[in-house]
């Protein structure tokens, strides 16, 4: 017991910290899709496919990845599809373990960029994380039931759809406007020129020279340690940088005014006042239907006399050629790709400086109107720095997101509590005893012979069975369902006040020419009063339908008998999860169809197939989950008072041992027996469990 609650207790561990793990590294990838896009790029530059992949491919890959990985942390957060979500995260570690590897031996890359910019990890950091993760989504497979639901399995649906379409939502909002959290060196209030500096006592690069000499035709190398005489003969040097000391965060933005070719960018960052530049990486890729829209930026900026520049990485060609689809008249500067791509993720994008400091930034889709660009810019929001959009954003995803989800878990918790009173209050005597207008479930043990005993076998024990239980009145109903040939002999001395008979099946005819069935007239004419249908075994060996079963239903009830009708599912369903869905459709498609006043004449008989015969036995909490569920449906269907009357029988290889721990459960209302109603002390000691 202490090692299954231990180990119950490392899952779930396990479970929060690669969930979280997850969430994190497809959030920040999602609100940053461009990023991850160009660390994707990077990776097909490594492995000489830079070319191949088209940008709208990458992009998607992008999107993709980060709602692949905020979906399965999301899911095995609330342990919702347990088996099939952790087996999804195996594989997935699978393929990323092995690839950081080959990043931390080769290093094609600086960082995988797992956590985006905002978590930078070397690729040995990003390899053993990925072993602990991958350990413990081990664990995960070889124990995914251990890992306690958040919410119930009705609820589910709600939390996966909710979930793809926030992280695709926020994506798409990423693209469109700007990534709402910037991680990046060029974010909204950081100061360029601090952002360039370097400490006084900072490391600085290390740097080795060697030099090759040459003395009476022997060639040597040498450092500045040994450097020789000189009577050596200087050939040649070599200088390789052994350590690359302190890099600052921004170290590679320059401007270049391209009409002069003269480098402005200490003019820009050191100036006194506001500079307005229009960010286009490549100005043959930007997106040109805001060009009325820019130029109305650079009219105002004109205006107010603040300097404009288009910092580009694009040819001459190129350039005039966006000048004469837009008519900018605006002065254009050469800057690196990569840096233009990192200070804004918008092509063009709009970036708003005041002393050297990043003020503003707007996508081309989402530029200041003629309302927000006005003068004077000191008062307009052009020139103003807004205030803590973190924050903001934080509490908007934290309205829409986290709140909403746990509403809907402490919800769903609270209605699951309130039916466990419910099942606790039907499972109390006290409670039974004086609750008024009422009935009683009648309880039921029945025994199933199957094909076994001849005649004179089946007599003899069905008479024990009278005399014991007639002699002692058992605290339950009490029902044989015995093969054909025993009906009509057994029901001659069978006290059927004590204990009732039927058989264990019937045909789909009402008469005719139809060799070796027996219909429901004939049972009923023998003295039998119930009629076993829908079992497993019927279904699988004699291919009997829905269909076939509502037949036989209703030809049962027409002529007086009772059905115990049979639904449960295989092990393959059980272990999908499919238990319910597989109850309700056998339900539905051939006792449904019944009126509210024929179903009272149903009892029900829940048998996991995987159980009978097995020695397999589901446990109390799994019998009345599905028992509980079972009178739900019938609920739905018939009403609440109808549900509560309907008796519902556990089939699962009860035993004497297992009888009174299933019995004590609200919704078992008793058991089909099979092998142990063969002998008249074995069904007794079950029949007994109603009396503890």
């Amino acid at each position: 017991m202490r090692y299954s609650v231990l180990s119950s207790s490392v899952t779930n561990v396990c479970r929060f910290a690669v969930a979280l793990t997850f969430l994190a590294s497809g959030f920040v990838k999602a609100v940053d899709p461009i990023g991850s896009q160009i660390k994707i790029e990077d990776y097909l530059a490594a492995w000489g496919m830079a070319q191949t992949m088209p940008e709208m491919l990458t992009l998607g890959a992008s999107v993709a990845l980060s709602a692949t990985e905020f979906t399965l942390g999301m899911l095995l957060l609330f342990a919702i599809r347990r088996r099939l979500v952790t087996r999804l995260i195996m594989l997935f570690m699978a393929v990323m373990t092995p690839l950081t590897l080959w990043l931390a031996i080769s290093n094609p890359v600086s960082d995988c960029g797992c956590f985006g910019d905002a978590v930078v990890l070397t690729n040995w950091e990003t390899f053993f994380k990925n072993v602990v993760l991958t350990a413990a989504a081990l664990l995960l497979v070889m124990h995914p039931m251990s890992m306690v639901r958040f919410v119930s399995r009705g609820t589910q649906w709600i939390v996966i759809n909710y979930t793809i379409l926030f992280v695709l939502g926020l994506s798409a909002y990423s693209l469109y406007i700007l990534p709402p959290f910037d991680f990046r060196p060029y974010h909204v209030g950081a100061d360029i020129r601090k952002g360039m500096e370097i400490p006084e006592d900072a490391e600085q690069p290390q740097f080795e020279t060697t030099f090759i000499l040459e003395k009476d035709g022997e060639r040597r190398e040498f450092t500045l340690d040994n450097y020789p005489d000189s009577t050596w003969t200087f050939i040649d040097s070599r200088t390789v940088q052994t350590s690359e000391g302190y890099v600052p965060p921004i170290h590679d933005f320059t401007i270049t005014r391209i009409a002069d070719e003269e480098d402005i960018t200490e003019e820009v960052v050191n100036s006194g006042g506001y500079t307005m530049l229009l960010v286009a990486p490549y100005l043959e890729k930007s997106d040109d239907m805001q060009f009325s829209d820019i130029n109305r930026m650079y009219d105002y900026a004109k205006d107010n006399g603040i300097p404009f520049y288009c910092l580009t990485a694009s040819s001459m060609a190129n350039i005039e050629k966006w000048k004469d689809m837009t008519g900018a008249e605006y002065p254009f500067c050469q800057t690196d790709a990569t840096t233009l791509r990192t200070i804004i993720r918008s092509s063009p994008g709009l970036v708003v400086m005041k002393d050297g400091k990043i003020i503003g930034k707007w996508s081309h889709n989402a530029l200041p109107d003629e309302t927000q660009a006005t003068s004077p810019i000191e008062k307009s929001v052009v020139g103003t720095m807004p205030d803590d959009l973190t924050s903001k954003r934080a509490a908007w995803i934290v309205s829409w997101f986290v709140i909403p989800l746990m509403l809907l878990t402490l919800a769903d918790r609270l209605w699951a509590w309130t039916t466990w009173v419910r099942s606790k209050e039907r499972s109390s005597i006290i409670y039974q005893l004086f609750k008024k207008n009422k009935k009683m479930r009648k309880k039921i043990v029945a025994g199933n012979w199957k094909m076994n005993m001849n005649l004179q076998d089946g007599i003899a024990l069905a008479k024990e069975l009278n005399e014991t239980l007639t002699a002692e009145k058992p605290n339950c109903g009490v029902v044989i369902c015995t093969p054909f040939i025993h009906l009509a002999s057994i029901a001659q001395f069978l006290n059927q006040e004590v204990i009732g008979l039927g058989a264990e099946n019937c045909a789909d005819k009402e008469k005719g020419a139809y060799t070796g069935e027996v219909s429901a007239e004939m049972v009923k004419s023998t003295g039998a009063q119930y009629v076993i249908l829908g079992h497993s075994e019927r279904r699988e060996y004699y291919n009997e339908t829905p269909e076939i079963l509502k037949e036989k239903v209703l030809l049962a009830l027409k002529n007086g008998l009772k059905v115990i009708f049979c639904i449960g599912e295989s092990l393959a369903e059980r272990e999908a999860n499919k238990q319910n869905e597989v109850c309700k459709a056998e339900l539905e498609g051939s006792v449904f169809n019944l009126s509210a006043e024929e179903f009272k004449n149903i009892v029900i008989a829940y048998e996991p197939i995987w159980a009978i015969g097995t020695g397999k036995t589901a446990t109390a909490e799994q019998a009345e989950e599905i028992h509980a569920y079972i009178r739900s449906c019938v609920a739905e269907k018939y009403g609440e008072a109808v549900a509560e009357e309907t008796s519902i029988l556990y089939g699962g290889s009860c035993k004497a041992s297992n009888a009174p721990e299933l019995f004590a459960k609200p919704d078992i209302d008793g058991g089909l027996i099979g092998g142990a109603s063969l002998k008249a002390a074995d069904f007794k000691g079950i029949i007994d469990a109603w009396k503890k």
